[in-house]
């Protein structure tokens, strides 16, 4: 499996989030070739600002595992994830992150070396422009009404 497919999952999960109209991010961790999360995002419908799709993934990946710690997986994300998403995947200490498009309004790559563990390995990009192109179509309507 590539990237690109497993980020096309993430997609997938995105979408779920655009339909019930949350900001439409998505993603999904990998263990061994196999997908043992997935997650969107659902601060809106959980009325929790903690409940981003990373977030929700890490808990269900550490449940799947039995372990706190993921540094055996990869966490594909539809957008970089914010700081506080970092923060977590620090403590999970999950070995790849894996996502989509960049954050231009809270970029956090000038301190992501400090924020995500020294031994994860982070790779942006994948299908930024569908990404990108998701989170355009879901915010269009609601800046320009």
């Amino acid at each position: 499996m590539t990237d690109e497919f497993y980020m096309r999952e993430a997609l997938r999960e995105a979408k779920k989030a655009f339909d019930a109209d949350e900001v439409p991010i998505g993603c999904v961790i990998v263990y061994q070739d196999k997908i043992i999360a997935r997650a969107w995002n659902r601060t809106e419908q959980l009325q929790d600002f903690t409940a981003h799709a990373e977030m929700q993934a890490f808990t269900s990946a550490s449940e799947y595992m039995s372990n706190k710690y993921l540094n055996e997986c990869t966490l594909y994300v539809t957008l970089q994830p914010c700081a506080m998403c970092s923060g977590a995947a620090f403590w999970t200490q999950i070995g790849r992150v894996v996502f989509g498009a960049w954050d231009a309004k809270r970029n956090i790559s000038e301190i992501a070396n400090r924020l995500f563990h020294p031994s994860t390995e982070i790779t942006g990009g994948i299908l930024e422009q569908e990404c990108a192109a998701l989170l355009s179509t879901f915010f269009k309507p609601k800046r320009n009404p």
